[in-house]
């Protein structure tokens, strides 16, 4: 998630782009925060990526604010480019494709030839690299981060590997994991950090974000897509990008008593399983009087 709200924290090339006004909160509370390593943990479609990268660029802006980071400085700059020599970011190689996060050449050519798919968990070898990034010298600032995300992708071997740095990292080493399934970490790595549960947003603010990432959508329509993922902003966002209008979530009940699955094509087996799920859900409340 990303919008043009309330504070510089999340980066997009060389410009910095404002935060959603719950995220904002979130990193002036946290800014404070003293711990070497902090876990952002709640549902999905709260933002728990956004506000690691928020708080990473925040410890190592050159020019940071009670808000967050400028925005402007080198070091914002080299965030928004991917290529901070000070931030380590572990995440899914199919995931840092999409992100822009830059990959290891041995990975980009093994991708590149197609001898393996980009894989859906950060690898051991990767999680295996923050010792030698925690025994380099910083490039500028007095911080160097880790951001992980989403840390439910660390595997045993790859979150074994994480444990002892995770536990005693050198120098001013600070990790930011981000989950949306904080009880599939080990225990020895939940164990290792501070929990900040994710904050949800207003209904009123998460109304104006979605009007302002799709603009095309009336009213009722994000009011319809809010409900239907549970109030949480980014997965509503989801929702309008596939065309679910409200006339189409109303005729879902009876569409699915007919048997009749064609409003889930092109859905993935998640979202499926989320509509059913749902759905159970509200014909039990309406059953039992609601």
């Amino acid at each position: 998630m990303g919008n043009a709200m309330s504070v510089h924290a999340h980066f997009s090339g060389s410009e910095a782009v404002l935060l959603p006004p719950w995220i904002a909160r979130q990193v002036q509370q946290l800014l404070p925060h003293r711990g070497h390593a902090l876990l952002l943990a709640g549902p999905s479609g709260l933002g728990q990526y956004e506000l690691a990268l928020a708080l990473a660029s925040a410890w190592l802006c050159d020019q940071p604010a009670p808000e967050g980071a400028c925005g402007r400085c080198e070091s914002c700059h080299a965030i928004g480019v991917r290529t901070h020599a000070d931030l380590l970011t572990l995440v899914p190689e199919e995931l840092a494709l999409s992100l822009g996060w830059p990959l290891d050449e041995a990975v980009r050519d093994r991708l590149e030839k197609k001898d393996a798919k980009a894989s859906r968990w950060i690898r051991v070898e990767a999680a295996r690299s923050v010792v030698s990034f925690a025994q380099t010298t910083r490039s500028r600032g007095n911080t160097k981060v880790v951001l992980v995300y989403p840390a439910d992708r660390l595997n045993t071997e790859s979150a074994n590997a994480l444990l002892k740095t995770l536990e005693e990292p050198a120098g001013n080493l600070r990790f930011v994991l981000a989950t949306d399934a904080a009880h599939q970490l080990l225990p020895t790595v939940r164990s290792r950090c501070q929990w900040h549960t994710m904050d949800w947003p207003g209904r009123d603010e998460a109304l104006q974000w979605l009007g302002q990432m799709a603009p095309k959508a009336d009213l009722n329509h994000r009011e319809t897509a809010l409900r239907a993922a549970g109030g949480r902003p980014a997965d509503a966002l989801q929702w309008l990008a596939m065309g679910l209008t409200p006339t189409v979530w109303a005729q879902w009940p009876s569409s699915a008593a007919r048997g009749d699955t064609s409003m889930l094509a092109g859905w993935s087996l998640a979202q499926q399983l989320g509509a059913y799920q749902q759905l159970c859900h509200d014909l039990m409340a309406v059953g039992a009087g609601a």
